[in-house]
């Protein structure tokens, strides 16, 4: 975690945003609102929460790095192919003989999603120490995946890495990404889990149902509050439609959304923490965790996730910086 007491530190050139966790195929349904047991079409698309942040940061032009593992077949060739075409460094990515892991995804009205999944080689990424030493530097570490939770050797990575970010100093970003379908079962211990992030997070980025669950209050300004009492020193709380609750430093505040029509949800999440955590690496100073500038980054990033959310795909969807520049964008009202 950040030592946020130091006096501010100031870079010359982009610091590197490192994200770790899961990689996938998301086959898409094309039936809308068929759900999976109607659906018969789908589209494969690369996915998976950390890789969709760290395409994010890269199609920007970020300096991101993915660690994960694929399958030694087809499916893992495709997603490093893709990864690589959105400037993301996959040096470190394993590639193993467990298959790639593969998930699918049918699509409601205004982009709501059914998730099943089918684990594979996501379950089993080794991080020794020497390997993390190696990586963790200055970088910006970014905790998003959906299925490192879960348990297995991506669980123990998990924990290994974290703890070597913590002592480190480094900038540590935690995303709980909860998906029903992998936890209807067991919230406890997604709850139990998500617990030893948070205490080490300086940055924890959540949906509203997501803060509820993790803090059990309703009332989001109080649920922020258990939190910071936890230590994390900026909150995210993503409310769709309605924009984004920031809660940092005392002050809490919400970002409008922009007017857009929702096709496919899948990667909005991934897509503004991505959109944020390119800001904060690009910036000069690390004081205060950027509160001058935060609700800047933040309208900066509804725009990039509500692009995301207008085309099917999460890394697909992607914009540019210059589509961003370039593009008109109307506060909802």
């Amino acid at each position: 975690m950040l030592d946020l007491l130091t006096p501010p530190m100031y870079v010359e050139i982009i610091m590197k945003v490192i994200c770790i966790g899961e990689i996938l195929i998301d086959f898409v349904c094309t039936q809308v609102n068929s759900g999976l047991k109607k659906g018969c079409d789908f589209v494969k698309k690369a996915g998976g929460a950390p890789a969709n942040v760290a395409a994010c940061i890269g199609n920007l032009g970020g300096d991101s790095q993915f660690i994960g593992a694929v399958g030694n077949d087809p499916f893992g060739s495709y997603l490093l192919d893709r990864l690589q075409s959105y400037n993301v460094n996959v040096d470190f990515v394993q590639v193993l003989s467990t298959p790639t892991t593969l998930a699918f995804v049918s699509l409601a009205d205004e982009g709501e999603r059914e998730f099943t999944f089918n684990r594979g080689a996501d379950e089993q990424l080794t991080l020794t120490d020497s390997r993390l030493e190696s990586l963790l530097d200055d970088s910006i570490i970014h905790f998003g995946s959906a299925t490192a939770l879960l348990g297995g050797n991506l669980f123990d990575s998990y924990l290994a890495a974290v703890n070597h970010a913590s002592s480190n100093g480094n900038l540590i970003v935690f995303d709980p990404n909860y998906r029903i379908d992998l936890w209807k079962n067991n919230i406890e211990q997604f709850k139990e889990r998500c617990s030893i992030f948070i205490k080490m997070a300086d940055v924890v980025k959540v949906s509203e149902d997501e803060l509820e669950l993790l803090t059990g209050m309703s009332v989001q300004g109080e649920a922020c509050n258990v939190l910071h009492e936890q230590g994390v020193n900026l909150v995210f709380v993503t409310l769709g439609k309605d924009g984004c609750l920031v809660s940092q430093n005392g002050n809490q505040y919400i970002v409008p959304a922009y007017e857009i029509t929702a096709v496919d949800t899948t990667g909005a999440g991934d897509s503004f923490i991505g959109a944020i955590l390119y800001q904060m690496a690009n910036s000069s100073g690390i004081d205060i965790l950027y509160a001058d500038k935060m609700e800047e980054f933040v309208a900066f990033a509804e725009k990039v996730s509500g692009m995301v959310c207008s085309k099917v795909g999460a890394m697909t969807a992607l914009p540019s910086l210059d589509e961003i520049n370039n593009t008109h964008f109307i506060v909802k009202k």
